[in-house]
């Protein structure tokens, strides 16, 4: 994991899940997947979008041309851990593979982070949904 990524997970933990600097303001999520390959746990700080009860992630990478790490890891296990604020519960991770669906969840995440349309315009990728569902 990255020192940034570290940086952020730590102030998200000490700070009730509020971080500053360019996520000031941002609905955060810590995600953690098993690797795919490796098999460890793997945290990494993510803006989502609420919807009703499922937590919405959009695999972005940045508008890189490849998805990133924590998606091949969703494939391979969808079973994920989850914190939102001081909460921290077991999900199950899937992709939202209607395409209509799919672009209204992602035009949803434009409207509150005007960024992932410069992801969008930055790959020709179609930038994968995935919605993860809190288990019983």
């Amino acid at each position: 994991m990255s020192d940034f990524n570290t940086q952020v997970i730590e102030e998200f933990r000490a700070n009730e899940g509020k971080v500053g600097g360019m996520f000031e303001g941002a609905t955060m999520t810590i995600l953690t997947t098993t690797g795919a390959k490796s098999g460890r746990s793997v945290s990494s700080p993510l803006v989502y979008l609420p919807d009703g009860e499922r937590v919405v992630i959009i695999a972005s990478n940045g508008g890189a041309d490849r998805n990133p790490a924590w998606y091949h890891n969703i494939k391979a296990n969808p079973d994920v851990t989850i914190e939102v604020g001081t909460e921290k519960y077991e999900g199950k991770a899937e992709e939202v593979t209607d395409r209509a669906e799919r672009d209204a969840l992602y035009a949803r995440m434009v409207e509150r982070a005007p960024g992932f349309a410069d992801y969008e315009r930055k790959t020709e990728r179609l930038i994968p949904v995935l919605a993860v569902y809190r288990k019983n």
